[in-house]
């Protein structure tokens, strides 16, 4: 869905309106942070009773995984975290965002491992004696195997077991942890994962992803539930992961409709639930062939959409699509293509196979994902217009980053300039959606710590802090450098004529 003329205009006035040159200040109280996830970079795969997740298994499968990588090391964080620390203090953070591994906390999905749960405890322990805030996600998506074995998010059950689950963290963590987001990108743990094959368990059957992404719904909301009754006053939220999708040609109705379906199958199947208790009717529809009959039962969207104290964002960029095949003709479902590793994969968009992507002439990252800032200016004035506004609910965009073609110098130093423009220019797109009026509260940057990029093994790097992968030293990279001014400063330098 494209933003209202409203949205549009505000978030053009607001860009015109500031001075040519002028530094720009942070809003009051604005939360600097920095994002990882468990899997990416504990390493310690089998220690102290962690047992296998779904991405252990995935990284056993030939082809799933580029060359083969796996979790086992990472950047083996979960034996250097005081280090870790350490260098947030130094990048001035007012806070860390990272998510507590359900195999280790509950291995196979059984009772919980003291042992795993100590482990977050010394962790945060450490933040709060370096000044930084904990920020914590309960899944992001490490699922144990052993709940895979028995349906994984098909099942309706795992959702129930991760109330569980989110119960035990919080016991032992939440005397001191008080910011917890339920998911992080539900998109990616169904329709990534379970209908387009390329994200663990490997799938490519789209009702079985229709039937995860309610159940991951049904989790989070059970978790708000069973949280909130045991503590009114934590702060809760979900993270999901956000596009703004346009029409490759905005006078051909077939790229109109693209981009509706993209915004449907991405946004709004997630947004909507959560924070208006029902399901797109466009979406239901694009999606019945593959919506399996009694998925949602009676209570749960009351259930998914229980109150929230914020919404998590994560960005990387926008895109326009098409609904035509390149010589213009009305497209077909596409044909299965080949994942990194050779393996088959098939569109994530259920029920909109059809649709295709078409490049802009925009610059790109490493990852091919193309560089639009003003997107998510456009993507947090609507959510204040039409979601978080309306539930009275603020926003932090809680992932934002770039992978590129890091070159170390003899040092191991990275003059890793188009990242740190990168993050200078999507923070410049929040302030210019605070200043049309949405209400963003924080900004964590995408990653602290280069790590392993899920199907692109060690292969892409999107930490501000360069990690060599043979020694596992640590050094901060020039983009690291300048978010430690920024977080001084809290005014981002110049200004955009």
């Amino acid at each position: 869905m494209n933003p209202t003329a409203t949205t549009a205009e505000s978030a053009t006035t607001a860009t015109a309106t500031r001075p040519a040159g002028a530094g720009r200040a942070l809003p009051p109280g604005f939360v600097l942070g920095a994002a990882t996830a468990a899997f990416q970079i504990e390493g310690a795969t089998h220690e102290d009773g962690r047992t296998d997740s779904i991405w252990d298994t995935f990284c056993r499968v030939p082809g799933a995984v580029v060359n083969g990588d796996d979790g086992t090391v990472a950047v083996d964080h979960y034996h250097r975290y005081r280090e870790d620390v350490a260098l947030m203090a130094d990048l001035g953070l007012d806070a860390y965002r990272f998510s507590t591994s359900w195999a280790r906390v509950r291995p196979d999905g059984g009772p919980v491992n003291p042992a795993g749960l100590d482990f977050y405890s010394r962790l945060v322990d450490e933040l709060l004696g370096a000044g930084i805030t904990p920020w914590l996600t309960l899944y992001h998506w490490d699922l144990p195997q052993a709940l895979q074995d028995r349906g994984g998010w098909t099942d309706r059950d795992t959702a129930h077991r991760f109330a569980e689950y989110a119960v035990s963290v919080h016991e032992a963590l939440g005397d001191r942890v008080r910011h917890i987001t339920t998911l992080n990108e539900p998109w990616c743990s169904s329709f990534l994962s379970y209908a387009a094959g390329e994200h663990a368990p490997g799938h490519t059957d789209p009702a079985e992803a229709v039937a995860a992404a309610h159940h991951l719904l049904l989790a989070h909301g059970l978790a708000v539930e069973a949280l909130r009754e045991r503590d009114a006053d934590l702060h809760l939220g979900i993270t999901l992961n956000l596009t703004v999708s346009d029409p490759a040609d905005p006078a051909e109705p077939a790229d109109v409709d693209a981009a509706r379906r993209v915004d449907g199958a991405f946004n709004r199947i997630f947004l909507d639930p959560v924070l208006r208790g029902e399901y797109p009717d466009d979406v239901r529809t694009d999606m019945a062939a593959h919506w399996p009959d009694g998925l949602v039962r009676a209570g749960d969207l009351a259930t998914i959409s229980a109150p929230l104290d914020f919404l998590g964002v994560n960005y990387y960029n926008g895109g326009a699509t098409t609904g035509l095949t390149a010589d213009g003709r009305p497209a077909d479902a596409t044909e299965p293509q080949a994942t990194l590793g050779g393996r088959q994969r098939r569109s994530p968009f259920v029920g909109s196979e059809h649709l295709r992507a078409v490049p802009r002439g925009l610059p790109t990252t490493a990852m091919g994902w193309e560089v639009q800032p003003e997107g998510l200016t456009r993507l947090l004035v609507r959510l204040q217009q039409e979601y978080t506004g309306p539930a009275g609910i603020p926003v932090y965009v809680t992932e934002n980053g770039a992978a590129f073609d890091d070159a170390p110098d003899a040092h191991g130093f990275v003059d890793d300039a188009e990242r740190r423009d990168y993050v200078a220019a999507h923070l410049a797109a929040v302030t210019d959606a605070v200043d049309a009026g949405a209400d963003v509260r924080g900004y964590f940057v995408w990653s602290l710590l280069d790590n392993f990029e899920w199907a692109f093994g060690y292969g892409k790097r999107f930490g501000v802090v360069r990690v060599d992968y043979d020694t596992l030293e640590r050094t901060p990279k020039a983009s690291a450098l300048w978010y430690a001014d920024l977080t001084h400063s809290r005014s981002l330098p110049g200004g955009r004529d």
